[in-house]
């Protein structure tokens, strides 16, 4: 399997609860606590072993997989064409009785689009977007108490669907860490804080163990699926990741651009 040098982001252990917020916090409040730490590690092209791979066991797969969706940043249309499209995939990628899209993020790697277009730029920073607290807490959030007690019972699983909305990806790729590779202990739990709510990430320590992969100048046509949540311990549980930079990428590389999906697929017999 082919592999690249790559830069990572990670967070030095501190002695508080570090916090990110999401938008612009207050004069003097820095966006993100505590120290990041880079370090160079090897990347795997995943593209020889794609039909290995598990969400049970290493966490992700890259399906082929091609939308409807014209324009990714007509947020209403990709919550009409897209959002549909991601419920159809997921379950049938993990045979969920029931998979809701509740949120999507579009992300570009331009400063100058980013700001014409009001989207996000690629997370440069090792993370996994639920935690032991925050996975039932979003549940709840997002399905009110009455149902969520029920839906609680059974398994639910957070899985994240990436795609670049333009390719084949030069810059940026996504790197995911292989769910075998990394230990509880290495996550660090962090309040993400929204304007109207205070949420909880994992942020990821250094440890030389994590064997990251990546799928090299992915294109519109494929799908990776990541499990940021699973409520079942004995199943591959998160899926740390980052976008990354490739030590000797092309300086005129096309900057990135790409969408998330985050679903939860519920395991109830009859998925309510």
């Amino acid at each position: 399997m082919e592999q690249v040098r790559g830069v990572l982001n990670y967070l030095e252990e501190m002695a508080e609860k570090p916090v990110t917020y999401t938008y612009e916090p207050p004069p003097g409040v820095a966006a993100r606590s505590g120290r990041t730490v880079k370090h160079e590690v090897e990347v795997t092209d995943g593209r020889a072993i794609a039909n290995q791979l598990s969400l049970d066991v290493e966490g992700f797969v890259l399906t082929p997989h091609v939308s409807a969706v014209r324009d990714f940043y007509d947020a209403d249309e990709v919550k009409r064409v897209y959002y549909p499209e991601m419920e159809r995939l997921v379950r049938e990628s993990t045979g969920a009785a029931r998979v809701v899209v509740f949120d999507h993020n579009v992300r570009n790697g331009s400063k100058e689009m980013r700001a014409k277009l009001g989207v996000r730029e690629p997370v440069r920073f090792a993370h996994n977007d639920y935690t032991l607290k925050s996975g039932p807490q979003r549940v709840r959030e997002l399905c009110g108490d009455a149902q969520a007690e029920r839906l609680l019972k059974h398994r639910y699983v957070f899985i994240n669907v990436w795609r670049p909305i333009r390719g084949p990806v030069e810059q940026s790729p996504l790197a995911i860490c292989d769910a075998r590779s990394v230990r509880q202990e290495d996550f660090i739990a962090t309040d993400l804080v929204y304007r109207d709510r205070v949420g909880e990430v994992y942020s990821v320590r250094y440890n030389p163990a994590h064997r990251w992969f990546y799928f090299s100048r992915m294109r519109p046509d494929e799908a990776l699926l990541l499990k940021c949540f699973d409520s079942d311990g004995s199943r591959a549980r998160y899926t740390a990741h980052s976008a990354f930079e490739e030590t000797t990428a092309k300086p005129d590389a096309a900057p990135r651009e790409s969408i998330e999906a985050r679903t939860i697929a519920f395991f109830a017999p009859d998925g309510n």
